[in-house]
């Protein structure tokens, strides 16, 4: 079998086809752009499953610290959540279940929103949140 996961009459042979490779890279576009073939070849990447990418992690390095090394460059690293952490005392807070709804909104606030960058969607759910909060907390001074 190719590569690429697609079958073809070279695959019989042992050769990889070339022409189905790239029209599968044209046709799987994350993107309306990309599946129109709006993009170049070299824009692709053709991953398989079989092939082992190798990483830049030196595990033999990795697997030769000792425990005490290991928590040496805890220690030492300003990001680290610090070792002596007592779970006694950790909450757990699970986020309030989101309902899909469908809602009507002008356009230009969908634009906005968006522009913001991802979580969009999120971040219109925080704003009607504050808004209800507000209001909820003037009737109860009223």
């Amino acid at each position: 079998m190719a590569k690429s996961g697609i079958k073809s009459s070279a695959t019989s042979t042992g050769k990889k086809s070339r022409l189905h490779a790239r029209s599968a890279a044209h046709s799987a576009g994350s993107s309306r752009r990309a599946a129109r073939g709006g993009t170049s070849d070299e824009n692709f990447t053709i991953v398989s499953r079989y092939s082992t990418r190798k990483g830049k992690t030196d595990w033999a390095a990795v697997d030769a610290l000792t425990d005490e090394q290991i928590e040496e460059a805890i220690r030492n690293d300003p990001d680290a959540v610090p070792l002596d952490f007592n779970w006694d005392e950790a909450v757990l807070v699970v986020p309030p279940k989101k309902q899909a709804i469908s809602i009507r909104v002008d356009e230009d606030v969908l634009d906005y929103f968006k522009s913001e960058g991802a979580g969009y969607q999120r971040r219109m759910n925080a704003v009607l949140r504050s808004y209800m909060q507000q209001k909820k907390s003037k009737k109860k001074r009223a």
